[in-house]
């Protein structure tokens, strides 16, 4: 009763009449009174609305998808229609230069932990193996962190990290362990708890299972736990192959991609430079850069379509033309759906009168996928291409197109594996509408900055805690630029690279040749200067061994 009295005192003066006889008889919408609060501490000048997230911590819905393409989503250039994504970019923030770990299992570790994966024992490094269960005991997840201040935190769709989501701070967890089947998954957890195999008749699809999940955990919260913020993590297994897509989703795109692979590039390119996201050069497709992984077997069972190079347009048959369409309208196909079911998902939030004080981050685990196999239920090449019987990858072509205008795909880590679009909505939180944030970042940026914003000390604080190497983006909310960092790291199956400053030090492969790039005119990487600055390519390799020996070093330690 007294914290009602003091906020009914705080907000005399922005009430109307009939909000004070609301708050007084207990009645007053949560969200009215956010937004009370909101207008009390607001500053008009773009920075942070400090006021409003004192009175009441933000809830938090991350959104992260699965092998998504730079520029996939409309407000990033992309032919897909994404109306909702698209509007979270219109009224909030649009990072151009924001990285993953270009890995599904690595990126999750540090976005949840806060730190690089190899430190906490999530992805191999020289001298020290990947190990299940073996994450130490400072390495907890955000919803671990957030459990003591009053969160519920809920995760709904794919893990791929090691534990299990109640046992780190997850009170509620839909877990869909099947990376084959989009309609019929085999392997799917409620609560931890194994559930039977969907069966072909159930009307499943993983991507609205999964918001489903979430709709459900933030109703059950509204009715039952109204007074505390929540943390949703909503993490969709899509677009990651196999293609699986509903048929009326497929048929939307279905001639969206008979031009070719150059063209869809050249017209994303386009529109990626009128948004002002990348300037400089379209690099060049490679045609000699393949699958990641070889399975010739595979290719060959696809039949005469496939290709595993992505060769130009012209070049390929007519039956090979027909198939990569095809692949690409089912790639689009899925990232629409991802889209409606965010909507679905920002819809029930704003129901609940939790929208104005929720941060909304969208973005990806790593760069499309050049991968080409088979697995799960196998393919059937008599059945319609997307459906459960099917099992197609979007291959190095598509996923050019896809990660347009970057070089190369997921795992390795140029800019096309790596770079991911950010997009962070928060009204109650800052004022920028629709603007752009050229700072560079990395996914063990999100915990630091969740942190700051729920008041709580940076990662390090806590006895045998290390430093974070993610800095907190609060400060970028109100002004591009405003975080400096010393570098950003990469390593993951022998591909390497560093980033300081605007220059970038990059290798494919444990023997591949360093290339070195200036990123402030060449984001693209299309113009190597490592002949050119050979001082500079021994100073950032240099730092980049550093950094190995300090994640090494980290990791070995209990």
């Amino acid at each position: 009763m007294f914290l009602w009295i003091v906020l009914l005192a705080t907000l005399d003066g922005k009430l109307s009449a009939e909000e004070k006889g609301a708050l007084e008889k207990g009645a007053l919408e949560k969200g009215a009174l956010e937004k009370g609060a909101e207008e009390k501490g607001a500053l008009e000048t773009g920075t942070p609305k400090t006021g409003a997230a004192k009175a009441a911590p933000p809830n938090i819905l991350l959104i992260l998808a699965d092998d998504l393409g730079f520029s996939d989503v409309g407000c990033y250039g992309g032919e897909i229609e994404t109306p909702h994504l698209d509007a979270l970019a219109r009224d909030g923030l649009r990072f151009t230069q924001f990285y993953n770990t270009t890995r599904c299992w690595p990126t999750r570790a540090a976005l949840l932990t806060g730190y690089y994966a190899q430190q906490v024992r999530r992805d191999k490094i020289p001298g020290v193996e990947r190990r299940k269960q073996a994450r130490q005991n400072w390495a907890r997840l955000l919803a671990d962190r957030l459990d003591p201040l009053g969160y519920r935190s809920y995760h709904s769709g794919k893990w791929h990290l090691d534990g299990k989501p109640r046992r780190n701070g997850f009170d509620r967890s839909y877990w869909l362990n099947d990376h084959d089947r989009f309609f019929t998954p085999r392997k799917h957890f409620d609560d931890d708890q194994k559930q039977r195999p969907v069966a072909s008749d159930a009307g499943y699809y993983a991507t609205t299972a999964i918001a489903d999940h979430a709709i459900q955990c933030l109703q059950e919260h509204a009715k039952r736990h109204r007074g505390r913020p929540f943390f949703q993590y909503l993490a969709f297994n899509s677009p990651h192959f196999p293609l699986q897509a509903l048929p009326e989703d497929i048929a939307r795109y279905k001639d969206t991609y008979k031009e070719g692979w150059e063209v869809v590039r050249a017209q994303r390119w386009k529109r990626l430079q009128e948004l002002g996201i990348v300037q400089g050069n379209l690099s060049a497709p490679e045609p000699e850069i393949g699958p990641p992984y070889k399975f010739p077997k595979a290719i060959a069972a696809l039949g005469a379509g496939e290709v595993a190079f992505p060769s130009p347009w012209k070049d390929l048959t007519e039956e090979q033309q027909q198939l990569q369409a095809t692949k690409l309208s089912i790639h689009a196909a899925m990232v629409h759906c991802i889209d409606r079911d965010v909507g679905r998902v920002l819809e029930q939030i704003r129901t609940m009168g939790a929208f104005e004080n929720t941060l909304v981050l969208f973005l990806s685990d790593n760069g499309a996928s050049a991968e080409i196999m088979i697995r799960g239920d196998g393919h059937d090449p008599n059945a319609p291409p997307g459906s459960a019987a099917t099992y197609l990858c979007l291959g190095p072509g598509g996923s050019t197109v896809a990660n347009t205008p970057f070089r190369r795909h997921k795992t390795w880590v140029h800019e096309g594996g790596t770079s991911t679009p950010l997009i962070v909505h928060w009204p109650a939180g800052f004022s920028a509408r629709g603007e752009l944030r050229h700072n560079p970042g990395h996914v063990v940026d999100i915990v630091p900055t969740i942190l700051e914003l729920v008041g709580q000390p940076a990662l390090g604080n806590a006895k045998l805690e290390p430093p974070s190497p993610g800095h907190s983006l609060v400060p970028v909310f109100a002004k591009d630029g405003a975080v400096k960092r010393a570098d950003i790291w990469w390593y993951h199956d022998g591909n390497r690279a560093i980033r300081v400053g605007d220059w970038k030090l990059v290798a494919a492969g444990e023997k591949g040749p360093w290339e070195l790039y200036n990123l402030q005119t060449d984001r693209t990487e299309t113009s190597n200067l490592a002949a050119k600055h050979p001082d500079k390519v021994r100073e950032l390799e240099a730092a980049w061994q550093t950094r190995l020996e300090q994640i090494r070093d980290l990791a070995t330690k209990n």
